[in-house]
């Protein structure tokens, strides 16, 4: 079966994005900063590794509407080239790209993940965007975190872990790679309770 994976990159002080991203700037104000090491993983070395065994992996995404709506201009096609499952409130038909189909599910977080599952077989469902991450961990549905954790301190912006309510989750790490731009970190979700 599929594992559900969270694959995001973050600042020391814990935010994903900076402050006012949007569709014009949709790593808000200095939070291109956190993705050096994908600009860098061309080079080859531990990013470059990372990010090929990432798109070997993943088979489908799970993703948030305000993921999409900020992200669709930048990627100009889905996120990763499988199928993406966008859950929103909206009701609206397939739109194929080039290289796989966003789908539209207004039913809810646990009916995206189980059609991801469905199509990803062996491979992965990465999810992203803070929102769904948090919705996805408060419904013990996430069985790894994938942290690229950069040295950046951003003072402001979107925060992965915040809104997890009375939600604990106990993780174990099982892998850590140093890079001269990210530390890759990856974690096993052992118990989510709430």
């Amino acid at each position: 079966m599929a594992k559900v994976v969270v694959h995001v990159t973050m600042s020391l002080d814990g935010f994903m994005a900076g402050p006012r991203a949007s569709v014009e700037s949709p790593m808000g104000e200095g939070g291109l900063r956190l993705h050096e090491w994908v600009f860098n993983a061309s080079d080859g070395g531990p990013d470059g590794e990372v990010m090929r065994e990432l798109s070997a992996a993943t088979r489908a995404v799970v993703l948030g509407r305000r993921t999409f709506d900020v992200g669709v201009g930048v990627w100009e096609d889905t996120p990763f080239p499988a199928p993406s499952f966008v859950v929103t409130h909206e009701r609206r038909p397939p739109m194929p790209m080039k290289s796989a189909t966003f789908t539209f599910v207004d039913d809810g977080l646990a009916s995206a993940v189980r059609q991801a599952r469905a199509v990803a077989g062996e491979g992965n469902v990465v999810v992203m965007g803070a929102d769904v991450t948090q919705q996805a961990l408060r419904a013990g549905l996430v069985d790894e975190i994938d942290l690229q954790l950069a040295p950046v301190l951003l003072g402001d912006g979107l925060r992965l872990f915040d809104h997890l309510g009375r939600c604990r989750v106990e993780l174990q790490r099982i892998r850590v790679i140093e890079s001269p731009y990210v530390t890759h970190l990856r974690y096993r979700v052992m118990t989510p309770s709430s």
